[in-house]
């Protein structure tokens, strides 16, 4: 590990005359790399620097122990140092992860209802509006891209992107399957039915991610329906894109002109084709060790909300919060912030294996 380190601080040291040298700042497109590199790896060593620091105290306060008159103060610094040295070891293990290339990115992500007719609807209208509300306590932007509303506050199929430095990072666990359990208003003889809502949570990609010909994409137009103003009905703006090759559909019909739906629709067909290709990468290279949490698979019920119970529990980690209300209002940090955490913990246990 420690070799891994003096590695990482020699190419960091590198990085500081590049991103300072004239020459390489004039060639904007490299410099932009290296800084990002350089931002990647600065906590890492700065992590390791104090971990340095610590240790030559301890060292020295080894040395002072010699001296009568020192000895008291040297013995608090060597109780101090050897006290933070395995904490900070531990935090340079976690550092030393490969970070996910898609964590900072923004996310495009699909709620569609599943069994349970109306009521999974309405479940996935839930789902929504506890991610709005999530993304605003986060600071994060939504924009709705296509929406297939059921008329009584539900969605057959919601997809929105949500924007914002560390987007994919905090949602990328919520792919899978979503079960609800709960009393619907419309059972009269109190019955508890259970229904289901699917997630999909992709990063987005820029074009230099993934490679589309134009000429393997077809478009479609037609007239938006659903909330959304006078303009709706009214003209074929809304767009549906599909891949030819291999059949993905992206639609947008939230903008009031054509061309930005397509725009958007664009984005979206490109992270799900993206998203294709990485899930065949991770299989090809895949461990032995298969990851508790993983990124979701969309078929994994991964998640259920009990409403007479008031519980929510994930299933990945075994992890359950009560307090009901305030998750379903966005107070999703502690659920997170586990999920992360066991996440950590597995690649930390194949590292070292």
């Amino acid at each position: 590990m420690f070799q891994r380190l003096e590695d990482v601080e020699k190419r960091y040291e590198e990085l500081n005359v590049l991103i300072s040298d004239p020459e390489v700042i004039s060639r904007q497109n490299e410099w932009k790399n290296y800084m990002k590199e350089h931002s990647d790896i600065e906590d890492i060593v700065f992590k390791y620097r104090e971990y340095k620091t610590t240790k030559k105290n301890l060292e020295d306060a080894k040395e002072m122990m010699e001296d009568p008159e020192m000895k008291e103060l040297a013995e608090l610094e060597m109780l101090e140092a050897k006290e933070k040295l395995p904490i900070l070891e531990d935090e340079l293990k976690i550092l030393l992860i490969p970070k996910d290339p898609n964590d900072d990115k923004n996310v495009i992500c699909e709620i569609r209802a599943g069994a349970g007719g109306e009521e999974a609807a309405l479940f996935a209208g839930v789902l929504f509006r506890m991610y709005s509300m999530y993304a605003e306590k986060n600071r994060f932007q939504i924009q709705v891209i296509y929406e297939n509303e059921t008329g009584i506050g539900g969605y057959k199929e919601i997809s929105f992107m949500i924007t914002g430095k560390g987007a994919y990072s905090r949602f990328k666990f919520e792919s899978g399957v979503h079960r609800v359990q709960r009393v619907p208003d419309t059972e009269s003889s109190g019955r508890i039915h259970t229904s289901t809502a699917t997630v999909a949570v992709l990063p987005e990609v820029e074009d230099v991610d993934v490679e589309i010909n134009p000429a393997d994409i077809r478009m479609e137009v037609f007239r938006a329906s659903g909330a959304g103003g006078q303009h709706v009905n009214k003209t074929s703006s809304a767009v549906r894109l599909i891949h030819e090759p291999t059949g993905i559909v992206a639609e947008c019909q939230t903008e009031r002109s054509q061309l930005q739906n397509r725009e958007y629709a664009m984005r979206m067909l490109r992270s799900k084709i993206y998203d294709i290709e990485r899930e065949k990468q991770e299989k090809a290279v895949a461990s032995e060790r298969k990851s508790q949490v993983g990124s979701g698979d969309r078929s994994e019920k991964i998640r259920t909300y009990n409403y007479p119970q008031g519980r929510i529990t994930d299933h990945r980690i075994g992890f359950s919060v009560f307090q009901f209300e305030n998750f379903l209002n966005g107070d999703m940090d502690e659920m997170i912030d586990n999920l992360i955490a066991t996440d950590r913990a597995e690649k930390l246990k194949g590292n070292n294996d």
